[in-house]
């Protein structure tokens, strides 16, 4: 059973993720196959929009916390090839239909997405807050919403798709059976446009997104590496074998004190 499978609809290309057992989580496999058929779909002039969908109950459930244990790499394997849907450097509209929980690095995927369609039953979180020393800082910001919300979405607090939709994550909230001609309807539309105005249009409005300014950058890169290490692994495996995390916090206590700032932060 392949992990990514691809059908074509004329000029459409529908990829969808295929571990439903695991809800799509990604593991290695799983995201090297991704980045090879984001490099074809890239490369295929026959091919101008892409559905991102999943098998199953689950969108993607981020990463594969078992295989992050095993081979005892917080976040996981990266694949060799880069990843154009990832790097950002694929210039085709992709539309996400969501069909299930979208958590962790599987809203990250929702994220990078152009279009979004979600059932109503779909279910998001940004989960850095729950494995990392950094929650999702960015998110919220990136999706231009206001501060108390971007700062429930960076503390790892769960989405139901139903305010995603009221507060603008998502672009249409439809029925199971409607998910896919959802989808599919909004990629004939922008099929109509022309080719140059539809790969222009969507470049430009990617450019005009928020992004953190370089000094919060430099800040959230000394954050992720203020505390205790150990509990990277630590909240992974307590998931892993549903048990109530140990936590450390930190390996100086007296670190809780001293936070980066901006200023040590640019430093």
């Amino acid at each position: 059973m392949a992990v990514v499978e691809t059908e074509r609809h004329g000029q459409i290309l529908v990829v969808r993720m295929n571990r439903p057992e695991r809800l799509n989580a990604l593991n290695h496999e799983m995201r090297s196959r991704l980045a090879e058929t984001w490099t074809e779909f890239r490369r295929d002039d026959a091919l101008e929009v892409a559905i991102f969908t999943g098998t199953g109950r689950g969108f993607c459930a981020g990463e594969d916390m078992k295989e992050s244990l095993q081979n005892r790499m917080p976040g996981g394997q990266r694949p060799e090839m880069e990843d154009p849907f990832m790097s950002g450097t694929l210039e085709k509209p992709v539309i996400a239909a969501v069909n299930g929980y979208a958590m962790g690095g599987g809203f990250m995927l929702v994220e990078r997405t152009d279009l979004r369609v979600a059932v109503r039953e779909a279910v998001f979180e940004v989960s850095e807050a729950k494995r990392w020393l950094l929650g999702g800082y960015n998110h919220g910001h990136l999706a231009n919403l206001p501060y108390p919300i971007a700062m429930e979405m960076a503390l790892g607090f769960r989405f139901t798709a139903e305010r995603f939709y009221e507060i603008g994550f998502l672009n249409r909230l439809v029925d199971a059976d409607q998910l896919m001609p959802s989808a599919l309807a909004m990629a004939e539309h922008l099929l109509t446009l022309p080719p140059a105005s539809r790969v222009n249009t969507v470049h430009m409005m990617r450019q005009m997104r928020p992004v953190p300014s370089s000094e919060q950058q430099r800040l959230a890169a000394a954050l992720k590496d203020h505390g205790a290490k150990s509990d990277l692994m630590e909240s992974r495996a307590a998931f892993a074998e549903k048990r109530p995390p140990k936590f450390k916090g930190w390996d100086d206590p007296q670190d809780r004190y001293r936070l980066p700032t901006l200023d040590t932060g640019n430093g």
